[in-house]
């Protein structure tokens, strides 16, 4: 399974796609803007066990935040949102009255809607994204990619109910490797973020479940098949969460 990925962005994404429609049980395709949600989902869109969301990254929110209408529209339809968020690092502080407009506008969007999974970035601005969340309580369910955090901020996360999704790339540093140690175990499922994330110089692929699971086998102290089996069921709870059919 893979919760956050952008195989529509991958050298050959034809076929890296259909690699990861037969390898995994689940992979959730996020995508960077409407615009490229809809033609991704020309291209990809009949694959099996795939599932394409809109959504409208904040790192490119300055320049396609004219976008918005658009992704509110294909929203209403849709299984689940991502990628969305606030990214609050110094590269993006001129943009972040912007993004804070368009993902409080997305978040209120899914409440309208009766709820809606949401794969959400929150670099460097977890703080902000749990406060707009905490202000639209039936805005449905809070997956956080690759999620940098505070401790602090993490605990009120968690007690919100959001889930966690991270794959290798975040064992890179030492901060990703204690946060991980101590995620709760039952809200953690599997991401790749590739083609963005790599170990060791190397792209992480959508397929990287099990070294995802050999990672946190090391952090938890645990047997790498026991990881493996918390990884599973927790994504098949989440799946579950978004009405996601295993026949699929």
């Amino acid at each position: 399974m893979d919760f956050h990925c952008h195989l529509d962005l991958y050298p050959g994404a034809k076929a890296v796609s259909e690699e990861a429609s037969r390898r995994n049980e689940f992979t959730w395709l996020v995508t960077t803007s409407p615009r490229a949600y809809e033609a991704t989902s020309k291209v990809l869109g009949r694959l099996s066990r795939v599932l394409i969301t809109p959504g409208l990254h904040p790192e490119l929110v300055e320049q396609r935040a004219a976008e918005l209408p658009q992704l509110l529209k294909l929203m209403e339809q849709a299984t689940a949102v991502g990628e969305v968020g606030i990214d609050g690092s110094y590269r993006f502080k001129s943009s972040l009255a912007i993004q804070r407009k368009v993902f409080e506008a997305v978040v209120e969007r899914c409440k309208e809607l009766g709820g809606k999974t949401i794969s959400i970035h929150s670099r460097g601005a977890a703080k902000e994204v749990l406060s707009i969340l905490l202000k639209n309580p039936g805005f449905g369910t809070a997956v956080l990619h690759w999620f940098s955090g505070t401790l602090a901020e993490m605990e009120v996360a968690h007690k919100m109910g959001c889930w966690f999704s991270l794959g290798p790339g975040a064992f890179a540093s030492t901060a990703g490797r204690a946060l991980a140690l101590r995620l709760p175990r039952d809200r953690v499922v599997p991401e790749s973020d590739g083609p963005f994330a790599n170990e060791g110089g190397v792209q992480v692929q959508p397929w990287s479940m099990n070294r995802t699971a050999h990672l946190l086998a090391e952090s938890w102290g645990c047997s790498e098949p026991e990881a493996l089996r918390t990884l599973t069921d927790n994504g098949r709870n989440l799946l579950e969460v978004m009405g996601w059919p295993r026949s699929q």
